[in-house]
C-alpha cells in the first residue's frame, strides 16, 4: 500500500513538473516552415537517426538548399523524451509508429495474436528519440564482412573515421583513446549507475574468463561498461545533436507532421516528393537528389509505393513498375530473451518521488541514467563477429507497472495475472531484481516488408520470420547456458542470484517442463521472443552485379538516378550490437559521398594503424 501511494505521488509530481517544464520549452528553437520553396537541391525524407545527420552535413554547404520532411512532430512536445530512465513511456504514444508484425509461425507464441510489437520513432530524431540510448558501434568483423561481400569503401578502416568524427566522448578513461573522438556533436557518456555493474556483472564475467574491454575499441569480445548518448542528464538524440544546431541556417528548412506518400520519378530519375501536411497535398521538387531516410520499415514501404520493388509484388498491387529490385527482402533483426535474477542488495533502479525531484531540479540522480549498465559479447571464432550479446539492465519492476510493460511487448493478457503475482512475490520476499538480456546478434532467419495496400497510410506487412532457421535456436541455447553459468558465479551468488532464478518466472506453458532442460528453454524461446528494435537490411547495399542489393556502395538506388537510401535499411547485415551508432556513421559517410568531399582525411591518417 505504501509503495502504491509513493507511486501515485510520483505520477502527480511528474505531471506537475512536466506541465511547467513543457510550457517553458515549447517555443524554444522551434522553426516550422509553413511556406516551403517549390524546389530544393536536396530533399531528405525522414528526420530520424540518419536524416538529422544528413540535414546538418548537407546544409554546411550554404550554397545548397536542403529540405528535411518528417511525418512526426517535435521532440520537445513530450517531456518524458528527454529523461534517460523513461524510454518505456514513449512506446504506444504519438511519437511511436507502434507497428505490429504479422503473426509469427515459429516464435512469439505467448504474445497477443503471436504478433511482435515494433516501436519506431515518429518524431524529430526518429528512433534515436525513443530508444534506450545504447552506443555500440559493432564489430570490426561486421564491416570487413560487408567489404568482402562487395561493399567497397565500407571496411572497418573505412568507417572508423566517421564514428570518430561524430563523437564527443565524455567517459574519462576513454578520452585519450585513438578509437574515440572529442568535440563532435554526439555526446557519449558513462552509463554506470549502480554498484551492480562492477561488483556483480563485471566480476561475474571475469570469473567466466572475460576481461573488461572497450566494446567500441580494439576488440568487442569481453565485458564492457555501457556507453550511452546522454548529455548533462538528458537524452542526446540526433535531433538535439545534429538537427537543432543547424536549424537556423537559411538554407535548411524543416517540415514536421508531413507524411510523404510518393517519390516523384520521371524517366527513371527522382525529381521530387509529394506529401500531406494539415490535410493538404504538397509537391516539392529536387534539383540534385531525393534521399530516403525512413528506416528499415518506412524506406522500403515508400520505395514500393513509388514503383521500386519486387516486380511480382508491385504487379499484385497494380503499381506501375519503375525498377525491379529486392526492396523489403533480407530483413534482419536482433532477438532477445530476458532473464530475471534476484538481488538482495536492492541496488537496481527503483523510481521514487524524491529521485524524480532531484532529476527535475538538477538533471542528476537515477533518472539521469538509462540503467543498461553493461554488455558482454560472446565469440566462438576470433576471426568472426560475436554471436551473442548480454545486456545487463539494472531496474526493478514494481508489480503495478506490469500492465504498461505487457502492452509494450504485446504480451497475451491471459498471462499478465501470473506475471503480476511473480513480481509481487519478488518485491515482498527478496526486495530486488535485475535483468540479463540475451540478444541473438546474427540470426540466419530472414524476413520481409511488404505493402498491405496502395494506401500510404496503411501500415506495411512486417514479417521478420523469427526463428525460422534452426541455427537461431541453437545459438540462443548457447547464450542461455552461458547465462546460467554466469548466474552460478560467486559474484552473482553474493547478491542472492542463482541459476534457478529464471525457472521461478511465470512462463506458461513452459513451467510444466523440467528445468534446465533444452525442452524447457526451447519452449520459452518459442513463446517469449522479443524484438530488440534493430531491424536492418531491407534496402541492402551491394555491388552492381549483386541481385540481392537495392543500392550500390554509394547508396544510390540501382536503376534510378538522383535517388539514394541512407539509413539502417542499407546495412549489408545487421551489426553486432545496437544499431543507432552505425546508422549515424552511415549518414556521416553518405554526406561525404553526396558532397564528393573527404571530411575525415585527417582522422583517417591518425587511425591508419588501428
Amino acid at each position: 500500500m505504501r509503495m502504491a501511494q509513493s507511486w501515485a505521488l510520483l505520477v502527480a509530481v511528474v505531471g506537475i513538473l512536466t506541465y511547467f517544464s513543457f510550457n517553458q520549452k515549447k517555443s524554444a528553437n522551434e522553426k516550422q516552415y509553413n511556406v516551403l520553396n517549390a524546389t530544393y537541391d536536396y530533399i531528405i525524407v525522414g528526420a530520424g537517426s540518419a536524416g538529422c545527420v544528413l540535414a546538418n552535413r548537407l546544409s554546411e554547404d550554404l550554397l545548397s538548399t536542403v529540405l528535411i520532411v518528417e511525418a512526426g512532430g517535435s521532440e520537445e512536445e513530450n517531456e518524458n523524451m528527454h529523461i534517460p530512465a523513461l524510454p518505456g513511456l514513449l512506446q504506444n504514444t504519438k511519437t511511436d509508429w507502434a507497428y505490429k508484425t504479422v503473426p509469427q509461425k515459429k516464435a512469439c507464441m505467448a504474445l497477443k495474436d503471436q504478433k511482435s510489437a515494433w516501436p519506431r520513432g515518429k518524431v524529430l530524431g526518429g528512433s534515436s528519440s525513443i530508444n534506450y540510448m545504447h552506443y555500440i558501434r559493432g564489430s570490426r568483423h561486421d564491416f570487413d564482412g560487408w567489404a568482402k561481400e562487395g561493399c567497397q569503401g565500407w571496411s572497418y578502416k573505412d568507417v572508423l573515421p566517421y564514428f570518430i568524427k561524430s563523437e564527443d566522448i565524455q567517459v574519462p578513461s576513454l578520452k585519450n583513446s585513438d578509437y574515440h573522438g572529442v568535440g563532435g556533436p554526439l555526446t557519449v557518456s558513462d552509463g554506470a549507475s549502480t554498484s551492480l555493474v562492477d561488483g556483480v556483472y563485471r566480476r561475474g564475467m571475469e570469473e567466466l574468463g572475460y576481461q573488461a574491454v572497450d566494446c567500441n575499441g580494439e576488440s568487442q569480445t569481453g565485458f564492457c561498461f555501457c556507453q550511452e548518448t546522454v548529455k548533462s542528464g538528458e537524452r542526446w538524440s540526433t535531433a538535439k545533436a545534429f538537427l537543432r544546431p543547424a536549424m537556423n541556417r537559411p538554407n535548411l528548412h524543416v517540415s514536421t507532421n508531413s507524411y510523404v506518400t510518393k517519390i516523384l520519378i520521371e524517366n527513371k530519375k527522382a525529381v521530387g516528393i509529394s506529401f500531406i501536411r494539415d490535410n493538404v497535398k504538397h509537391v516539392v521538387k529536387a534539383k540534385k537528389e531525393v534521399i530516403i531516410s525512413g528506416g528499415a520499415v518506412n524506406s522500403p514501404q515508400l520505395l514500393m509505393l513509388s514503383g521500386i520493388g519486387p516486380k511480382e509484388h508491385l504487379s499484385s498491387m497494380k503499381i506501375p513498375l519503375v525498377a525491379d529490385l529486392p526492396v523489403g527482402n533480407n530483413l534482419e533483426d536482433h532477438l532477445m530473451i530476458m532473464m530475471v535474477f534476484m538481488d538482495n542488495s536492492s541496488a537496481a533502479f527503483n523510481p521514487s518521488t524524491w529521485s524524480f525531484l532531484q532529476y527535475q531540479l538538477f538533471r542528476s540522480g537515477p533518472f539521469s541514467k538509462v540503467h543498461l549498465e553493461g554488455d558482454a559479447f560472446l565469440q566462438d571464432d576470433a576471426r568472426a563477429p560475436p554471436y551473442l550479446q548480454f545486456t545487463f539492465y539494472s531496474i526493478q519492476v514494481p508489480p503495478f507497472m506490469l500492465d504498461p510493460m505487457a502492452e509494450m511487448v504485446n504480451l497475451d493478457p491471459k498471462i499478465a495475472k501470473g506475471t503480476y503475482d511473480f513480481y509481487k512475490r519478488i518485491s515482498e520476499e527478496v526486495g530486488g531484481s535485475f535483468f540479463v538480456e540475451n540478444i541473438l546478434l546474427h540470426p540466419k532467419s530472414r524476413g520481409t516488408i511488404r505493402l498491405q495496400s496502395t494506401d500510404p497510410f496503411d501500415q506495411p506487412l512486417i514479417d521478420p520470420n523469427y526463428l525460422d532457421h534452426p541455427d537461431d535456436i541453437k545459438d540462443l541455447l548457447k547464450g542461455i547456458n552461458a547465462t546460467l553459468r554466469l548466474a552460478n558465479t560467486t559474484a552473482f551468488r553474493a547478491v542472492g542470484a542463482s541459476p534457478s532464478d529464471p525457472y521461478e518466472e511465470y512462463f506458461p506453458p513452459c513451467n510444466s517442463l523440467s528445468f534446465p532442460s533444452d525442452e524447457y528453454w526451447i519452449c520459452r524461446i518459442r513463446h517469449y521472443t522479443y524484438h530488440f528494435d534493430h531491424p536492418t537490411s531491407t534496402c541492402r547495399m551491394g555491388n552492381n552485379d549483386d541481385v540481392t542489393a537495392v543500392v550500390d556502395p554509394q547508396l544510390r538506388v540501382k536503376g534510378v538516378k538522383n535517388l539514394r537510401v541512407v539509413d539502417a535499411s542499407v546495412m549489408r547485415h545487421v551489426t553486432s550490437g545496437n544499431t543507432n551508432a552505425p546508422t549515424i556513421m552511415i549518414a556521416e559517410k553518405a554526406a561525404d559521398l553526396i558532397r564528393e568531399i573527404d571530411s575525415v582525411k585527417d582522422v583517417r591518417n591518425k587511425v591508419e594503424h588501428l
